[in-house]
């Protein structure tokens, strides 16, 4: 069955368009390595937000509010998922001991494979949507079992990049060399007559290994929002686009997001049972559906509970640690009265 869709031939190829000049523009700026400053990650991710709210009301506008609201709800999931992107990629370029400065780079082409991953699975997505009635089926199965493991990981705390135990990295060197520094931007450099790869190339590699398995997550749980194919694409571009300034700006917030796992599998699970009954509500007409809008306040308000638990995780992490704190100064005091300072160290010596 052909799916419905705002995306006009002339829609697709001006989109298109745009995010191939966004790319190139972000290439631009990263071509100089340097330290970013959080006046400038800011900036630019205020940009970044800001292109996909305005799009948001130009769709609101021309299409009315259901399809609007279908994209800026999943805009807020893909957003939200694309959080969890950013975590692995601060794991990742912590593991490879990833020099600042080159760091943008990296996360740049992290987006970059991540929308033509992405792209790739929408093309497919909405290929089984109207091919099979059971795809909605399957995406729900999908990410039910990504809830289920992400869960796991979660409660076991399982958010560790052991660069020597990642199997990709293992094959990588198998069949290539791998020097021990950072060249630059270069990703091989001719060592001893031998071409070989540098860590910058190492790093790209796992973040493109990581950026398949998010793609997997995030193009089912779009299509859970909405079945227009133009607009899955245009809310996983626009949530990526900025992934690379907003990494800067969230770097320190992102370890204090520490019931970040919970959140998200409880996302995908729910998004996981709207597919299902959608596919259900098609054969069994009886059965009811979750509307967009409900959608929209059970996904936020999973959110605020989210940021609000993590918040008062944290406050009671510090409390606690404030209050062992001057256990451990009276301790040190208790030290150094027991101990004879220098200044009568001397004066014994003297007295002697």
């Amino acid at each position: 069955m052909p799916l419905d869709t705002i995306g006009t031939p002339t829609l697709w190829a001006l989109s298109v368009g745009a995010v191939a000049a966004l790319i190139v523009l972000d290439f631009l700026v990263t071509r100089r390595p340097h330290d970013v400053s959080m006046r400038e990650a800011v900036g630019w991710s205020v940009f970044y937000i800001s292109l996909p709210l305005a799009f948001g009301v130009w769709v609101w506008t021309a299409h009315g509010g259901e399809i609007g609201l279908q994209y800026y709800t999943g805009y807020l999931v893909e957003k939200t998922l694309s959080v969890d992107n950013l975590f692995v990629f601060m794991l990742l370029l912590g593991a490879f001991a990833v020099p600042r400065n080159l760091q943008q780079r990296v996360l740049l082409f992290g987006v970059v494979g991540a929308l033509v991953l992405r792209g790739v699975f929408i093309a497919l997505g909405a290929q089984l949507i109207a091919s099979f009635s059971w795809a909605f089926l399957g995406f729900g199965v999908i990410l039910l079992v990504t809830a289920v493991k992400m869960l796991r990981d979660a409660l076991s705390d399982a958010h560790v990049a052991d660069v020597s135990e990642l199997r990709l990295i293992k094959l990588v060197r198998r069949f290539m060399p791998v020097v021990d520094d950072y060249h630059g931007t270069r990703m091989t450099v001719v060592e001893q007559g031998r071409r070989a790869l540098t860590p910058l190339a190492l790093v790209v590699i796992a973040v493109l290994g990581t950026d398949v398995i998010f793609a997997i997550d995030s193009v089912p749980a779009v299509y859970g929002i909405t079945g227009d194919p133009y607009l899955v694409f245009a809310t996983n571009a626009f949530a990526l686009l900025g992934l690379r300034a907003l990494y800067f700006v969230l770097a320190g917030a992102l370890a204090k997001l520490v019931h970040l796992g919970y959140g998200l599998a409880m996302i995908l699970a729910f998004i996981g049972v709207k597919l299902m009954l959608h596919w259900a509500h098609g054969v069994w007409p009886g059965v009811p559906e979750v509307p967009t809008l409900a959608s929209l306040g059970v996904i936020a308000g999973i959110l605020a509970i989210t940021i609000v638990t993590s918040l008062l995780a944290g406050r009671r992490d510090d409390a606690r640690a404030g209050r062992e704190l001057p256990a451990e100064d009276e301790a040190v005091r208790s030290e150094r009265i027991d101990r004879p300072t220098e200044d009568e160290a001397v004066r014994s010596d003297r007295a002697n």
